[in-house]
C-alpha cells in the first residue's frame, strides 16, 4: 500500500508548495484541493453569508471525488501526498455555516467521511498571522486579498479544536516562520528528513512531538485555564 500523509495549513502559509517539493524531490503523487476551481471562492470572500452554503458543497464534492480517486489508485504509488485532509471540510463548514445549511452539509459529510482512506500523518504547518498575510500578499491571487486577519485566527483556533480530537493519524505542528525552504537547501533538507523520519517511525531529533503525545507529556499545559 501506498504511502500516504497530508500536508496542512492556513492559506499562504507554504502546505501546497512543500508538497510539490517532495513530489519533485521523491516522485510522490501529488492531490491538491480544488481551491482555483471554486467558482464561488471569490463571491464567499466579499459575503460570506450568503456564498458560503454553495462554496462548501462544491468543496465537499470535489473532495470527494479526490479522495475516491486516491483509493482507487492507492496500489499503483508508492508515496501520495496531499495539501489538505479531508475532515478540513468540516471545519471550515462549521465556520461558516450555520442552522438547516449546515445541518445539510452534515448530512452529507457524515456519510461521504465513512469511506475516505486516512493518513499515516498529518504536518500542520503554521506562522504568525502577519506573516501569513505578508505571504498572501506576495501571492497576489485577487480573491483572497480581502481576507482579515481576524478570519485567520478564528481558522486556525478551529484547526487546533480539530487537532485537539482527531484520532485518525499523527497530527505534527511545525513553524514555519523561520524556514524558507523555497530558496534554502539547507531548509528544504531540514523538513524533508522530518518528513521521513515521521514515515520511517524514526522521528529526527529536534522535530516536533505529536499533538497528542505533548498533551500526555504536558497535560497541565493543556487543561482549561493554562496559560
Amino acid at each position: 500500500m501506498a504511502r500516504y500523509f497530508v500536508i496542512e495549513g492556513l492559506i499562504g502559509v507554504g502546505k501546497t508548495t512543500l508538497c510539490r517539493l517532495i513530489r519533485d524531490r521523491w516522485g510522490a503523487r501529488l492531490i491538491l484541493e480544488p481551491a482555483a476551481d471554486n467558482p464561488f471562492l471569490a463571491a464567499f470572500y466579499h459575503d460570506k453569508e450568503r456564498y458560503a452554503f454553495p462554496a462548501q458543497m462544491f468543496y465537499l464534492a470535489t473532495r470527494y471525488a479526490q479522495q475516491a480517486e486516491l483509493r482507487q489508485g492507492e496500489l499503483f504509488d508508492e508515496m501520495i501526498v496531499a495539501d489538505y485532509l479531508f475532515d478540513k471540510d468540516r471545519l471550515f463548514a462549521e465556520q461558516t455555516l450555520v442552522g438547516h445549511e449546515l445541518d445539510l452539509y452534515e448530512r452529507f459529510a457524515s456519510h461521504l467521511g465513512a469511506t475516505i482512506v486516512r493518513p499515516e500523518f498529518v504536518l500542520f504547518l503554521d506562522s504568525p498571522t502577519d506573516v501569513v498575510i505578508e505571504r498572501i500578499g506576495r501571492r497576489a491571487i485577487s480573491a483572497e486579498q480581502v481576507i482579515e486577519p481576524e478570519y485567520l485566527d478564528s481558522l486556525r483556533d478551529a484547526y487546533h479544536r480539530l487537532w485537539a480530537r482527531y484520532k485518525d493519524a499523527p497530527v505534527y505542528i511545525l513553524d514555519t516562520q523561520g524556514l524558507n525552504y523555497v530558496d534554502s537547501e539547507a531548509d528544504r533538507l531540514v523538513v524533508l528528513e522530518m518528513i521521513r523520519g515521521w514515515l520511517d517511525g524514526r522521528p529526527v531529533p529536534g522535530s516536533p512531538a505529536s499533538v497528542h503525545a505533548e498533551r500526555e507529556e504536558m497535560p497541565n499545559l493543556f487543561s482549561p485555564g493554562a496559560t
